[in-house]
């Protein structure tokens, strides 16, 4: 006589649990554990064995009859994990309530921000306790981060003028963002750096020897990331026209040239005006105030800065631009241009996001009004909405 085995429950799926589990699967973003168990279920609805299941979803016979019957006795709720044993919690919610809301409302009496250890003895609580409490909610008392919202009244206008440009540049133009790097400082160290050896990283001198400033006008092309440069020892409105007459020589004739650049007042000069009256191709494009994230080449400078400028050692101003005109045409010999993926309505509906965290910000009525301002924009008026709220 055939042996049968042991009968193995009954699962039959109800069409909301089948969908339910169906789209646990598909999601890309469900958990593989939760999913294994999902298609577990599934296939065993279907009447298969045990055995024929763990081969299909690569699991073992054990594992399939474990889901098998959790499911049956609890359905979709018993896939998930059973608690564990251990030791009865020693932390209640309420004291967990409390060194959050502290970390976020106050500040200690001898600081400006909590510790770990200020924490705990305020609290009662073990120095690793208010750690693992700070590290699940994702509170860091001891890091700072800055920020800046643009007073201009034009915000809007300006950004969906920028963020056009980048996403859909015009025919027959080419694109360059403009901005001058200024007070670059030639800076010899007052002892030999030390080089980098095994297990000893390179030593500088922490005081050293200024020997000038230079500034740098750089104008990036957003098309092929090329950089055109020109360095000056000041930054008034002559040079910035000597470092348009330089954009002009490079662009060749009958293409439009777009300038983004910021409210610098050099930019802004009677000179400079003349100067775009007698170069029609010339357009300025201009950030909001206090917006230089939108300046792409804000981007090149901190690669400058970072790879070139910050370690530096010249001992004359002549030194540090020959360094720096190098180091442009290596970056130019394979320039790598950046890429802007952000639409001005979702940076404006980012915005209007953060605005409603910060209520007495003073900027909610000023957003507002620009918002209205921007014509056609069915997004500004949703963001228009949310501050107002």
């Amino acid at each position: 006589m055939a042996r049968t085995g042991r009968p193995k429950a009954e699962l039959i799926l109800t069409d909301d649990e089948r969908s339910a589990l169906e789209e646990w699967v598909r999601r890309r973003s469900t958990p593989q554990a939760w999913a294994l168990r999902c298609r577990i279920v599934l296939a065993c609805a279907s009447g298969a064995s045990n055995k024929d299941v763990a081969e299909q979803v690569g699991s073992t016979p054990h594992a399939v009859g474990r889901w098998r019957s959790r499911f049956v006795e609890h359905r979709i709720a018993g896939l998930g994990d059973l608690p564990r044993s251990g030791g009865p919690r020693t932390v209640t919610d309420e004291q967990v309530a409390e060194v959050i809301r502290r970390t976020l409302e106050s500040t200690p009496a001898d600081a400006t921000h909590w510790s770990t250890r200020g924490m705990a003895a305020a609290s009662g609580l073990s120095q690793s306790t208010v750690s693992r409490i700070w590290r699940t909610f994702g509170l860091q008392p001891h890091r700072t981060e800055s920020f800046k919202l643009s007073t201009d009244p034009f915000f809007v206008e300006k950004v969906h003028d920028v963020v056009g440009l980048y996403l859909d540049p015009p025919e027959r133009a080419l694109v360059f963002c403009v901005d001058e790097k200024s007070q670059i400082q030639a800076l010899d160290r007052s002892q030999p750096v030390l080089p980098m050896m095994a297990g000893t990283p390179q030593r500088l001198t922490h005081d050293y020897v200024r020997a000038g400033t230079t500034t740098l006008f750089a104008a990036l092309d957003i098309a092929t990331g090329r950089v055109i440069g020109s360095l000056h020892r000041r930054h008034r409105a002559e040079e910035f026209r000597k470092f348009l007459a330089t954009v002009d020589r490079e662009v060749p004739d009958g293409l439009d040239v777009h300038l983004v650049l910021e409210n610098y007042a050099t930019h802004k000069t009677p000179a400079i005006r003349k100067w775009l009256l007698a170069h029609p191709r010339f357009h300025l494009h201009f950030t909001p105030t206090g917006s230089s994230w939108l300046n792409l080449v804000e981007r090149w400078f901190a690669e400058l800065t970072g790879k070139r400028i910050r370690r530096g050692v010249d001992t004359s101003v002549q030194a540090l631009e020959a360094d720096i005109r190098a180091w442009i045409a290596t970056w130019n010999d394979n320039p790598r241009p950046y890429v802007w993926t952000k639409t001005a309505d979702e940076i404006l509906e980012r915005l209007a996001g953060y605005l409603n965290r910060i209520p007495d910000s003073g900027h909610q009525e000023l957003f507002k009004k620009s918002c209205w301002r921007g014509r056609g924009s069915q997004m500004l008026m949703v963001a228009t909405c949310t501050v107002a709220s």
